[in-house]
């Protein structure tokens, strides 16, 4: 475990850039926005799942070969900003539910709960700057004098993933709540799955870029 000085400076640092709009919480504010309060948290608890992939690997060192091979790292980045991008072309692809509680019962499902956490977990696992930042951040709150450094990391990884996670997962409730207030008016119908489906596609081609 780190020095306990330094954690109230991790746990603040921690929490300034989990509060900050980036990739993963604009990716659940498109899933609330097209599938509700569930579909949003559920998203949330995936990237959480792949922040936890992250970790380890970089607890392992295996963060340091994207470092060495620029090409491992291209590769892993355009795959993340194609499958965002294909995300959000089959949101708007996908056929539109002409009843209320069609929708309601597509996101109640469990297969399609499993679907949104899957894609979650692809969806952050797929983004290599997640993986260098957990290289670059972590070590500067790790005390070499308390020994092994792995465990630091993942200690400190599990306290930046559960923050992270526990953000998100209000930006869903908040994001649902807004979804479904919106969903009753007639015009809004219209743009349910353009706007969600639009984040996507900006965050892939923010990413490949």
């Amino acid at each position: 475990m780190p020095g306990t000085a330094s954690l109230p400076v991790f746990l603040l640092a921690a929490l300034a850039l989990n509060i900050s709009p980036g990739p993963d919480m604009l990716y659940v504010i498109s899933r609330s926005l097209e599938q509700g309060r569930r579909a949003g948290i559920v998203s949330a608890l995936g990237i959480g799942a792949g922040t936890l992939v992250h970790t380890f690997v970089a607890a392992i060192g295996l963060s340091a070969i994207l470092l060495s091979f620029p090409i491992a790292f291209d590769f892993i980045k355009y795959a993340g900003a194609v499958y965002l991008i294909y995300l959000g072309v089959r949101m708007l692809l996908a056929r539109s539910n002409s009843k209320a509680s069609a929708d309601s019962s597509a996101l109640t499902s469990s297969h399609s709960l499993r679907s949104v956490f899957r894609q979650g977990v692809t969806t952050n696992i797929l983004n290599p700057k997640v993986a260098l930042f957990f290289l670059a951040f972590l070590p500067q709150f790790i005390d070499r004098s308390k020994g092994a450094l792995a465990p630091q990391m993942i200690f400190l990884g599990l306290l930046f993933d559960t923050s992270g996670t526990s953000v998100n997962v209000i930006v869903a409730t908040v994001a649902g709540h807004v979804s479904n207030s919106l969903r009753k008016r007639s015009g809004f119908t219209r743009f349910q799955k353009i706007i969600p489906a639009s984040i996507l596609i900006a965050l892939g081609l923010l990413v490949a870029l």
